[in-house]
């Protein structure tokens, strides 16, 4: 763990890095299984499967019986609790559906939206050391609520050709159509482009490592929306006197767990905190069956003491975490003062766990420092809203002279052309 104390404001660009990976071979790896992907459908995939997943499968499709069989293989607990999840994701994300209105903008020009949903939209979730079934909830359920027509799921299966069956059962919860046994960057082009079995999808969501990352980049140059740029996982926990170090050494492991790139910061303003919170994690670390995961993360990663909460909030905006904790007393004060970050906890009680899985909120946010321009999934992310415009003879008559003016002076003239045999045959029908 590396202890920063007082830093300059000169010193905030090295202390808000992330660890950065060399991908320029990767990128030529991922281009040529696309490209393989692009021309030999199933079979590509078939193949980067047994290369890749070590398992020869014969079709690509989930089973009825396999959906069915899935049921059976998760305990009672664990059904219950995605049905607690499903239903408080599906309750937040409800809450952001879009009402439109019509706006007058000029008399006789008429303006609204309509949210349209996207009617394909593809999900990719990781299978590898830590299945994430929670993703799936998170994906599918607002694409569900937006109105999708189809849901598609890609996945990787175990090496006897089988899908985890928490990752069955929270698919069906939350309404996906079809279901795919294809990981890595095979998935992202199987979804991309279409195969025999695989759909083509016009967006494509969820989170993967470094090869999934620069696949769905590359396929949306020119293939297929994507749900935002995205890196390893991360989390900045804003911390004083009143916060509890355990619960601070065990939010900040939360993350470090998750792979050996992820990051996590702490920033306080009590030195005596921070030594309590670095004590503790060497507790807690012995605890975890993931300790060399998490250990390296910790490489990564920063504890910071600054000399008040004012510059503890700014430098936290300066990173912009994926995930902000302010596990303090006053966080009500320090809320409105967050204005970078993907999702925020506030108090002592509100772990970023709960958000990975059941308060509501989505866990699928922006990471890297892409907080500074984009926000997590929502239902928005799941629609399209189109414009639409009326225009009468009156409003023709009170915009008409504008529009050829501006027109004009950008030299657009069929532009002008288009707005003036309009004037002209009012005028006309006038005389």
């Amino acid at each position: 763990m590396n202890i920063i104390k007082y830093p300059k404001r000169s010193e905030w660009s090295i202390i808000v890095e992330r660890p950065h990976l060399d991908v320029s071979q990767l990128n030529a790896t991922v281009q040529s299984v696309l490209e393989k992907i692009k021309n030999e459908g199933d079979a590509a995939v078939i193949e980067f499967e047994s290369k890749f997943d070590h398992v020869n499968l014969k079709s690509l499709a989930v089973s009825a019986d396999e959906m069915d069989e899935a049921e059976k293989l998760i305990s009672d607990e664990l059904h219950h609790a995605l049905i607690l999840a499903h239903h408080n994701i599906a309750k937040f994300h409800e809450s952001q559906k879009f009402e439109s209105s019509k706006i007058e903008t000029q008399p006789g020009v008429t303006c609204w939206q309509k949210s349209v949903p996207i009617q394909k939209v593809g999900l990719y979730i990781p299978g590898g050391t830590a299945p994430l079934f929670s993703t799936v909830l998170m994906l599918a359920t607002p694409a569900k609520i937006a109105g999708c027509n189809e849901i598609v799921l890609c996945t990787p299966p175990n090496h006897e050709g089988k899908v985890n069956p928490a990752i069955l059962v929270a698919a069906k919860i939350a309404g996906v159509s079809k279901i795919y046994k294809a990981g890595g960057v095979q998935a992202i082009g199987a979804m991309a482009y279409g195969t025999e079995s695989v759909p083509k999808v016009y967006k494509i969501f969820g989170p993967g490592n470094q090869y999934v990352m620069a696949a769905k980049q590359q396929v949306s140059l020119h293939d297929v929306a994507i749900d935002m740029p995205a890196g390893p996982s991360e989390v900045c926990v804003i911390a004083d006197e009143t916060s509890n170090p355990v619960f601070v050494a065990a939010d900040l492991l939360s993350q470090a767990e998750h792979g050996i790139d992820s990051q996590v910061i702490l920033i306080t303003t009590s030195e005596d905190f921070l030594y309590k919170v670095n004590d503790e994690i060497k507790v807690q670390l012995e605890q975890l069956p993931r300790k060399d995961i998490a250990l390296k993360a910790l490489d990564n990663s920063k504890f910071v003491l600054v000399k008040d909460k004012e510059e503890a909030m700014e430098l936290s905006n300066t990173y912009a975490p994926e995930h902000l904790i302010i596990a303090t007393d006053d966080y009500e004060s320090q809320t409105d003062k967050v204005i970078n970050a993907g999702s925020v906890f506030l108090g002592q009680y509100a772990c970023e766990s709960a958000g990975d899985y059941a308060s509501g909120t989505n866990h699928t946010l922006p990471t890297h420092g892409y907080a500074l321009a984009y926000n997590g999934v929502n239902l928005d992310s799941y629609n399209r809203k189109v414009t639409f415009q009326h225009i009468t003879k009156e409003g023709v008559k009170n915009i008409g002279p504008a529009v050829e003016i501006m027109a004009e002076n950008e030299q657009l003239i069929a532009h002008k052309n288009a707005m003036t045999v309009r004037l002209q045959a009012l005028n006309n029908k006038a005389e």
